[in-house]
């Protein structure tokens, strides 16, 4: 199965706990981080909740 790259590209800090317990779901823990996973519905959606603090890498 293909895999995306993710990118965390602001702070959770002031997000609500949802928010930031999805990030570390995703294995997010610092700014600037990128972190590969396969690319499943599942994952799509996670991104989909944190759009505004991550960003998907090419």
């Amino acid at each position: 199965m293909a895999t995306i790259k993710i990118k965390q590209i602001k702070s959770k800090i002031g997000y609500p706990i949802d928010q930031k317990r999805t990030l570390e779901a995703l294995g997010l823990h610092k700014i600037s981080q990128v972190v590969e996973k396969e690319d499943t519905p599942a994952i799509r959606g996670m991104i989909r909740k944190v759009r505004h603090l991550v960003t998907v890498v090419e």
